[in-house]
């Protein structure tokens, strides 16, 4: 039986090089091939594939909202992340929404066949850079009580927006930085706080009082 692969990309020429390449290789089938992740949550449920190559940045919603979203409607559906982006915070997003691989759009073509078959037999590929990153943060000591000394005061700053439900982009219109600025400012909050995503720096802010020593009530 063929493994059925599902394809979620918005650049043209990148998408039609995976669907050629699926077409191509013994025991593929190419089930679906989408610009955005609305159109694939529309389509997919009604042909199900066994894979799906996921990019991150897409017109509408993100690859790692479609993610969380397809793997609630189809949690037998394994996601295979394949983009540009290293970021530790776009890695770990998308293993939490239920990505089971992690690949950069640099993979050559029989790496990235290998890896359909491996992610739908159960495996969990990644570039091999993006495995490093992943053993790193387990092998990086945490501080058994991150303080508010940690942190600089545009960093408490943006953590507290965070913390009241903006994105990132939105914190940046807020407080007048540009998007790259405040991705800057997060990588230092992660580094400092030894976390690796949006949502585990916010539940340290909420839980250890990081904007003055004190816990909040």
């Amino acid at each position: 039986m063929s493994i059925r692969v599902g394809i979620v990309e918005d650049n043209r020429g990148v998408r039609e090089t995976w669907a050629k390449l699926v077409a191509a290789e013994p025991g593929l089938e190419c089930v679906g091939s989408f610009v955005n992740g609305e159109d694939a949550l529309a389509s997919f449920p009604g042909s199900p594939p066994d894979v799906v190559l996921m990019d991150i940045r897409l017109p509408g919603m993100t690859g790692i909202e479609c993610t969380a979203r397809l793997k609630a409607l189809l949690p037998q559906t394994q996601i295979l992340v394949v983009t540009v982006y290293t970021d530790n915070e776009y890695l770990f997003d998308a293993l939490k929404a239920g990505a089971s691989g992690y690949l950069l759009k640099c993979t050559n073509r029989e790496e990235l066949a290998h890896s359909i078959r491996d992610v739908a037999a159960g495996g969990a590929p990644m570039s091999g850079s993006i495995a490093r990153r992943v053993i790193e943060a387990f092998h990086r000591p945490a501080p058994a009580h991150p303080t508010a000394g940690a942190l600089s005061p545009r960093e408490k700053e943006i953590l507290g927006l965070l913390a009241q439900g903006l994105v990132a982009k939105d914190v940046a219109r807020r407080i007048d930085l540009s998007y790259q600025t405040v991705r800057v400012h997060l990588r230092n909050i992660y580094e400092k706080l030894h976390v690796h995503s949006r949502d585990e720096a916010v539940a340290k802010y909420l839980q250890g009082g990081l904007t003055d020593g004190r816990r909040r009530e």
